[in-house]
């Protein structure tokens, strides 16, 4: 079995050797774990039981991680990813007002679609039309607004009718608690600590318990065991609970547009970039293996839609277990079978106060700002559909906003400045939508 599986993950070809392996699989995890207890607590502000949307981000995270080491044979860790489990709570289900089993069906599609353009030219078309600026831009918009969530969930952020949002009690326990968590994380990070923000989070967990909330009682409630048997009847809550034909109903367009667009995109960028960390990639910007990471990408939504949680999709945290040795599908191999491990972990998701993750989601906002400095703001007709993207989405409070006024003002900037040679039909097509789409 050993040396059948060596054979299969081409160990002897790729120099790969099964401590590496398995050390580097383990830190991927770690590194990553943190969506385990993020995930419940965005995806619960719908209504969404917590304990089946940790047991469901493990099966959707475990079965295509798996899926990676085992058919794409390549060291990449896939999770629902950040932003756009954001999308799905606060822009699909709170700001639209649907249901979320809408939203789920919505990113079921979104898989279908996904598995569709990976397996035809037309994904190709779709990476060319859309300008370098705005997806740069999309990775530091959605970052702007996962940390703006995090300070809202934090308490830093409040409403207010005068000036719509304003500071709010830095005195607050929960908001002090979520104060402290920010510093233990940031201070792990810079002492490069492997999984820092899962660290933090458990951390601040635990002082948790000894600080009393605004209500009087520990913000950190333990009410029973930590770890149990996975509960099937709970998470039959969320299992095949998607309504693909209320999506479809309810606003094709705007929201499994954004959905595919953001899942596409942040994928294209986050295996090319692991694949140059792994120095597979080709002159022409391939490398072997991208088209089945890409299928198994798609595969991985249609499966996180089906067990209940957001779009599933490839992590960069995966470049910590690269680092550590692994170089092939065995390193995702032992990522995803600890995953599925985490099944066992799901009372923890109602036992993590809101106070803990908040500073993840401010870390994880700081950690996509980087593509701005790749954007060219010489350049007037790049940079302000490109500002306007980053912009538009915390301000708005949607992702989807942010892509559509952001591609709208790509191309009247471009029409109205004699440089319409440079908009991409398939863009022009998808700017006639949005138009149609904003005043419909």
């Amino acid at each position: 079995m050993i040396k059948w599986l060596e054979k299969h993950f081409e160990f002897e070809s790729r120099g790969a050797h099964w401590a590496d392996e398995v050390i580097a699989g383990f830190t991927t995890f770690v590194t990553m774990a943190y969506i385990l207890f993020v995930n419940p607590n965005i995806l619960g502000t719908t209504g969404m039981p917590k304990g089946a949307v940790l047991m469901a981000t493990a099966i959707g995270a475990g079965i295509s991680t798996l899926m990676m080491g085992l058919y794409a044979k390549l060291p990449f860790a896939l999770a629902p990813g950040m932003g756009l489990n954001a999308y799905f709570a606060y822009s699909v289900c709170q700001g639209m007002g649907l249901p979320w089993q809408v939203a789920l069906g919505a990113v079921f599609i979104d898989g279908v679609i996904f598995f569709l353009l990976s397996v035809t030219p037309v994904r190709r078309w779709i990476v060319q039309a859309i300008p370098l600026s705005i997806k740069l831009a999309a990775s530091v918009g959605i970052g702007l607004f996962i940390a703006f969530i995090g300070m809202i969930n934090a308490g830093l952020v409040v409403k207010n009718d005068s000036t719509l949002v304003a500071l709010g009690s830095v005195t607050k326990p929960e908001t002090v608690l979520a104060l402290v968590g920010l510093i233990i994380i940031v201070v792990l990070m810079a002492l490069k600590v492997k999984g820092n923000i899962l660290l933090g989070i458990l951390i601040t967990t635990f002082i948790g318990v000894f600080v009393k909330g605004s209500s009087g009682a520990p913000i950190t409630n333990f009410t029973g065991s930590l770890v149990a048997l996975p509960n099937w009847g709970e998470l039959s809550q969320t299992f095949g609970a998607m309504d693909v034909l209320g999506a479809i109903k309810w606003g094709f367009v705007s929201i499994i547009f954004t959905f595919t667009f953001v899942d596409m995109f942040d994928t294209l960028g986050t295996i090319a970039g692991l694949a140059a960390k792994l120095n597979i990639l080709k002159p022409d910007g391939s490398f072997d293996g991208a088209d089945r990471a890409l299928v198994t990408d798609a595969v991985g939504t249609m499966v996180g839609a089906v067990a209940g949680t957001s779009t599933v999709t490839t992590y960069v945290e995966s470049a910590a277990g690269i680092a550590e040795g692994g170089k092939t599908g065995a390193t995702s191999v032992v990522t995803g079978i600890l995953f599925l491990l985490s099944l066992f972990l799901w009372p923890l998701a109602e036992v993590v106060p809101s106070a803990a993750t908040a500073p993840a989601l401010i870390v994880v906002g700081f950690l996509m700002m980087e593509p701005i400095l790749k954007i060219d703001f010489s350049k007037i007709t790049e940079a302000v559909p490109a500002f306007i993207t980053m912009i538009a989405m915390p301000f708005t409070y949607s992702i989807a906003n942010g892509l559509i006024f952001g591609i709208l003002s790509y191309v009247i900037m471009k029409l109205f400045t004699g440089k319409a040679k440079e908009i991409h039909p398939v863009l022009g097509v998808l700017a006639v939508v949005f138009i149609v789409y904003l005043i419909h």
